[in-house]
């Protein structure tokens, strides 16, 4: 719902892609993308990286995870309805079922958000 594709994987990065549209849930009156948005997008972005981790693998479905936490979000811009956001996820540490990941989301070659969250797999 919140990415539109997954560009690549490479390693421990991932990069998606969503093209802002007006009727995306998280549009406000004033045309731009609200903050939960470009969080949501962020973990989305986690979420098809970890699901093409897992089906690579030998998994039949995508695991389900939950945000457990998002730390130290910074948002310089909010996105306007046409804009692309490109996504590049970077995955840390496992433990115990919990993956720390970094985000950062940018429109062409500026930075609109970055964020560090710890999300939680079951399995």
């Amino acid at each position: 719902m919140m990415i539109d594709e997954l560009l690549c994987v490479n390693g421990d990065e991932a990069t998606c892609q969503l093209t802002v549209r007006d009727d995306n849930f998280f549009i406000d009156e004033d045309g731009l993308m609200a903050e939960p948005g470009l969080i949501e997008h962020i973990a989305q972005s986690a979420s098809a990286f970890a699901g093409h981790n897992a089906i690579s693998a030998g998994a039949t479905e995508p695991p389900v995870g939950y945000i457990g936490e998002v730390k130290n979000f910074h948002l310089y811009k909010r996105p306007m309805i046409g804009d692309v956001l490109t996504t590049t996820i970077t995955m840390g540490a496992e433990i115990e079922g919990i993956t720390i990941i970094r985000g950062e989301t940018k429109v062409g070659e500026e930075v609109y958000a970055d964020t560090t969250m710890k999300i939680f797999v079951k399995k």
